[in-house]
């Protein structure tokens, strides 16, 4: 089942998705292994709406290796798939930012179990000028 929470999220990593494929396209990464790669990533994108816990490690795994293996493009994964599989990828993100986002998960569970609508983007925002932080 798809809430909206997941819903950003696969948008994030559909998003990621152009990017790599952008990338293969370039001839700026041997063709064979991208492939592959690109095959494992289509993978997590049908896995993740149907076992989205289940999924978690491969996300994981997958969100890493972008980082590691195409470190030209690192700086385009948007941070929020970072946070969202936690685990190995939270260590590339600085203190500052874990607190904003756990912060910002604070509020999400709190709206959730108040029945109340969340706007992810928006709350991080928020928190984001409030710390004084302009990173998005």
């Amino acid at each position: 089942m798809v809430n909206p929470h997941l819903d950003y999220h696969l948008q994030l990593l559909q998003h990621l998705r152009t990017i790599l494929v952008a990338l293969g396209e370039a001839e700026q990464v041997p063709e064979e292994s991208h492939a592959l790669f690109l095959e494992r990533f289509d993978e997590l994108l049908t896995l993740l709406p149907r076992d989205p816990l289940q999924s978690q490690y491969l996300g994981q795994d997958l969100i890493c290796q972008v980082i590691q293996r195409y470190p030209q493009i690192a700086h385009l994964v948007p941070r929020d798939l970072l946070w969202f599989f936690a685990g190995d990828c939270l260590h590339f993100m600085p203190d500052q930012e874990l607190d904003l986002y756990q912060q910002l998960e604070e509020r999400r569970y709190e709206a959730e179990q108040n029945g109340e609508a969340f706007d992810w983007n928006q709350q991080k925002q928020l928190l984001g000028q409030a710390s004084g932080n302009t990173q998005h």
